[in-house]
């Protein structure tokens, strides 16, 4: 119960993936662990080859959202506010259906205890626990930003624009490390910031078929042809 609202809300928010054991390494680290300077190299590659459709995204935050959107290994991980979409990703790849899967849970307030101190104080400026775009933007343009401000790794949560209908649809909000060769739920101080809902294989199943029923469905998940 949050008094100030006067409305029931966590603090929390999701992430579903389809087998119990992974952890919450990135996309680059999983694809680029050999080299992770070819982040910047495949960022350069994406906005020129992505002109078109990025014409008129001028926000290096966004531009990054929509790279991890259209599968683009990044050091972002997607979350979501919505357990439901999380469930969605927990249980929507029925190869993994004899393996347990997971949500994985973090409270953003307590996350955010990890922040350096500048970026504490423009949540508190702003009376929010997401970064918004308009935030990242004021916090600077690119990763050498972040480090910038502090030479220790820290992670953040950002929410981007409604560029596209998925991110509007599916809840969306990422997550992005200062350092990429640091894991979220590695960083000192987050010890207790995480909690994990495992999903028992023999139920996958049954909790996909529920979801379908109240429209948590790839046709909500995943709007339009592509």
């Amino acid at each position: 119960w949050d008094s100030a609202i006067m409305r029931y809300r966590t603090n929390c928010v999701y992430r579903g993936m389809a087998v119990e054991t992974w952890g919450l390494s990135h996309s680059l680290h999983c694809a680029c662990a050999h080299d992770l300077t070819l982040e910047r190299q495949m960022l350069r590659s994406f906005r020129k080859y992505g002109y078109a459709d990025l014409n008129g995204v001028h926000s290096f935050w966004q531009m990054l959202a929509m790279a991890q959107q259209f599968g683009l290994p990044t050091r972002l991980l997607d979350w979501t506010y919505s357990p439901l979409v999380a469930a969605h990703f927990a249980t929507e790849d029925q190869e993994t259906y004899d393996r347990d899967g997971i949500i994985w849970c973090v409270d953003i307030e307590k996350m955010n205890r990890q922040l350096p101190d500048p970026l504490k104080e423009m949540l508190r400026e702003e009376r929010g626990n997401i970064f918004t775009m308009e935030m990242m933007d004021r916090v600077g343009e690119g990763f050498d930003a972040l480090n910038r401000i502090s030479s220790q790794p820290f992670a953040l949560f950002f929410e981007p624009a409604s560029t596209v209908n998925r991110i509007a649809n599916q809840y969306a909000l990422f997550s992005v490390c200062s350092d990429p060769a640091t894991v979220l739920n590695d960083l000192p101080g987050t010890e207790d910031c995480f909690r994990r809902i495992i999903i028992p294989a023999e139920v996958k199943l049954e909790i996909r078929d529920k979801l379908d029923y109240i429209n948590i469905s790839e046709r909500m998940i995943y709007p339009g042809l592509d």
